[in-house]
């Protein structure tokens, strides 16, 4: 090792030693953001290798289904959301297999309670044979063998003898109980019941075609799994936990999202973590301007200053990075219980636990602090020795014009990228108001000291006229600029994610309700628990009072596209099934060009403006794609309708698309009555129907925009929690520096009583600009997503929530500086004035 190097380490284990106080503040800002990355990086791999451990498949040694995704090029794959049935010959086809002992087909029929109330527990009807696959046996009685009769589990308060009455799509039947089945684990989800593989064929709409086959082997399971995977690729073969994913169709979703999430959500983090690290790192950087002063002045060149920032830097983030690795695995749970909690994913999802995600947060919290160390290190570097002593006295000086111009170049083009609705709608509007939050929020950390210094010298005159605290508080503020933006930028960024992080999801749910309920004509929403069947349906038109009926099925599809360089892009769209021969009464879709009434069959399909103009199709055109069960799609449009939020963004036959659900039935029926509401509402809940007003309908996709609101405020608590983490240790950093100023203060003759007041403006200062900067951030995508959206150029906004998010970063600036105030003048000012930088 050459002596300069040793030099250069002596250098940096002293700086270390002698400087804990200003680093405490980088080791704090690195700390929290390798939790932060940990955290997330489960997540990550949890939507990789976690999941669903089976309930009903325990027993079989492997699982067979069909592939319940649609593989995108460079993409996540998307998940279909209705399941996809095994080929009829495909379980005598494995069966003939090498080392397969036997196969069990599963189909799943849903049932439920009559009553007009929805059950507490799924009730789900199997054919006999699928006991095998948890490990049913008779605990007493025995076997269905007529179509009337049920087997039942062990707990469900039923015995042999008696009668159960169960329907299917809102049509009850009773069967009589002729066994009692236990297993040595229950599933926990539903209520299992079992009738002959006959009944099973006529209930189901699909006539029995399998859900999924139980395979047993002699032999190992995964060699097996390998064998089928080769014979018949368009299936997916399961063994241990992984059975779970060919289970529950919501295991597939799941894994998609966690990825998502948790991908996006450290880039978001690792951006916030380079702007909060390089504002404390230049900070502390600051700090020290004298010793950076004196080694240009001896003889230090730019690339030796480079070198020893980004080594006490990297030393100091190895440390705060490993130990914020266990924490991370804690917030990894906290994340979950708060998806969970949310509908986000299933309760019983399965994280996956590896050191994978430590050692990529090791990676990426490393790379963003040398980055930070490099961007901190610039200016000391870059200054010529007499420069840099005078640096030290007067301090930094205003920011260069290449950074000006740098910052007004992301400022142009995110109020350009804003304007992006005003010609595009939908979807697209939403992801360009997005990007343009990112733009402005980096011209607002490149160009902060400059506008810092705009505003303070703005406000300087009437500040001193103020009072002797204001007269120093703006002197303060006018010579430190930098350390003011410093602590001002993290609550603006603060402030501007939070805004539109809240401001999506209410603008389209706002947009989709209102166009719910302005679409909805009838009085009346019927349902039932699982569905109801068509036949049920028509039985409503005939009670009395009613007017029209139209069943409604709610599914999605997977359709394809093209982007702006001809690649192929494939996006799930909300879609809707509706009776194109009794839709002009209960629904309105707000049809623009075209008729509903054209809809027949699985070749026609009407998409909504929104649709329309994200796909880039019109009239006549061919929508292309699968349907939720990853059957084709392959249709022509026949009509444009604009309420696509409140209805979904295509709308097909309503017998087409129940053909492609998982349960085969509408999902419920819109009711038009006459004048006697109540005597009609009496005699639908008399044949055991859920009817509720029709003005409470909700819209298409509601769920996943609900789910998405939860999950934007799971992530912006997360980083307003690192961001006021930030500001605190800003602030506490940057009046730390000033001890020495507070203490000359004193000596001249101010009362400690007028240093607090000094401090207490200028805390008023930094919460009013931090506030101005955030809200003027976030108003040109909020506009803008606002009119992509409804229209309307004034967004809907949840005003507590915002509130909220703007009073409490402001809040936080001013309790901050309270408690670093008062810790700095702790310390008298003789010993104080008397210490060394």
């Amino acid at each position: 090792m050459s002596a300069a190097a040793l030099e250069l380490g002596r250098i940096v284990r002293a700086d270390l030693r002698h400087h804990r106080r200003s680093l405490a503040g980088v080791f704090v800002a690195i700390f929290v953001a390798g939790a932060l990355v940990t955290g997330l990086g489960v997540l990550v791999e949890s939507g990789i290798r976690g999941g669903l451990a089976p309930e009903r498949y325990t027993a079989a040694d492997l699982v067979v289904g069909a592939a319940q995704q649609v593989d995108v090029p460079e993409d996540l794959p998307v998940p279909l959301r209705e399941r996809a049935l095994v080929p009829a010959d495909a379980a005598r086809e494995i069966a003939a297999l090498p080392g397969v002992e036997a196969v069990v087909a599963d189909v799943t029929v849903p049932l439920a309670v009559p009553g007009g109330a929805a059950p507490d527990a799924v009730v789900e009807a199997h054919p006999w044979p699928a006991t095998a696959l948890t490990g049913f046996t008779l605990a007493e009685g025995r076997e269905p063998a007529a179509a009337d009769e049920i087997a039942v589990t062990v707990g469900s308060a039923h015995g042999v003898g008696e009668a159960v009455t169960l329907a299917h799509g809102g049509s009850p039947a009773t069967y009589r109980v002729v066994g009692v089945v236990a297993a040595p684990v229950a599933p926990d989800r539903s209520i299992p019941v079992f009738l002959t593989e006959d009944r099973i064929a006529d209930l189901d709409p699909r006539g029995g075609i399998p859900h999924a086959l139980g395979v047993f082997v002699d032999g190992d399971p995964e060699q097996a799994a390998t064998a089928i995977r080769e014979s018949f690729p368009a299936l997916v073969a399961r063994t241990g936990d992984a059975r779970g994913d060919v289970e529950f169709l919501d295991s597939g979703a799941a894994r998609t999202l966690l990825i998502a999430i948790g991908s996006a959500f450290v880039g978001t983090c690792i951006l916030v973590a380079l702007f909060i690290v390089s504002g404390t790192l230049s900070l502390s950087v600051q700090s020290r301007r004298r010793e950076y002063a004196l080694l240009r002045a001896v003889g230090a060149t730019p690339q030796q200053v480079h070198a020893l920032i980004a080594r006490e830097v990297l030393a100091v983030a190895a440390l705060a990075a490993i130990l914020g690795l266990a924490p991370g695995y804690l917030l990894s749970s906290v994340l979950q219980s708060a998806f969970v909690a949310g509908g986000v994913i299933p309760g019983d999802f399965a994280l996956a636990v590896s050191p994978l995600p430590a050692a990529g947060a090791l990676l990426l919290v490393l790379g963003a602090a040398w980055g930070a160390a490099r961007i901190a290190a610039r200016r000391p570097a870059r200054l010529d020795p007499i420069e840099a002593l005078r640096e030290s006295s007067t301090g930094p000086g205003p920011i260069g014009l290449p950074r000006v111009i740098t910052g007004i170049v992301f400022a142009a083009a995110g109020l350009s990228v804003s304007t992006v609705p005003l010609v595009v709608r939908g979807d697209a509007a939403v992801g360009a108001s997005a990007g343009a939050a990112l733009m402005l929020i980096v011209a607002l950390a490149v160009l902060g000291p400059w506008l810092v210094s705009l505003c303070v010298r703005a406000v300087g005159p009437a500040l001193r006229r103020l009072s002797a605290a204001g007269f120093l508080a703006a002197a303060n503020t006018a010579v430190g600029s930098r350390r003011l933006a410093a602590a001002i930028l993290p609550i603006a960024l603060g402030i501007g994610l939070g805004l539109v992080q809240i401001g999506g999801p209410a603008i389209v749910s706002a947009e989709a309700a209102d166009q719910a309920r302005a679409g909805v004509t009838a009085q009346l929403r019927v349902s039932g628990p699982s569905g109801l069947s068509p036949e049920v349906v028509e039985g409503i038109r005939d009670v009395s009072g009613v007017d029209a009926a139209s069943g409604v099925v709610v599914s999605a599809a997977v359709v394809d596209s093209r982007d702006i360089e001809g690649k192929t892009v494939r996006a799930e769209y909300a879609l809707q099934g509706i009776d194109p021969g009794t839709v002009d009464g209960p629904l309105d879709l707000k049809v623009r060009e075209g008729a509903l009434g054209a809809l027949d069959g699985d070749a026609t399909v009407a998409v909504s403006t929104d649709a329309a103009q994200s796909l880039g199709i019109r009239m006549g055109d061919t929508v292309t794609g699968v349907f939720g069960d990853g059957a084709a799609l392959d249709a022509t449009v026949v009509a444009v309708y604009e309420r696509g939020l409140g209805f979904g963004a295509l709308t097909m036959d309503e017998a087409q698309v129940r053909a492609h659900t998982t349960s085969g039935l509408d999902s419920f029926a819109l009711v038009s009555t006459e004048p006697d509401v109540a005597a009609t509402v009496a005699a639908l809940e008399a044949q055991g129907l859920v009817v509720t007003p029709a003005s409470g309908q909700k819209a298409a996709g509601a769920d996943a925009v609900s789910q998405q609101g939860w999950v934007n405020l799971v992530a912006l608590l997360v980083i307003l929690g690192y961001i006021a983490i930030a500001v605190v240790n800003t602030l506490v950093m940057a009046t730390g520096e000033r001890s020495r100023e507070f203490a000359l203060l004193q000596l001249i003759g101010a009362s400690r009583g007028q240093v607090r007041a000094t401090m207490r403006t200028e805390a008023i200062l930094i919460a009013a600009i931090s506030m101005v900067f955030g809200v003027l951030v976030a108003i040109p995508p909020l506009m803008g997503m606002s009119y992509g959206i409804s229209g309307q150029p004034i967004p809907a906004m949840p005003v507590l929530g915002s509130l909220a998010i703007i009073g409490g970063m402001g809040a936080l600036a001013l309790i901050a500086l309270r408690l670093a105030t008062g810790a700095t003048l702790r310390r008298r000012p003789i010993e104080e004035i008397g210490s060394r930088e």
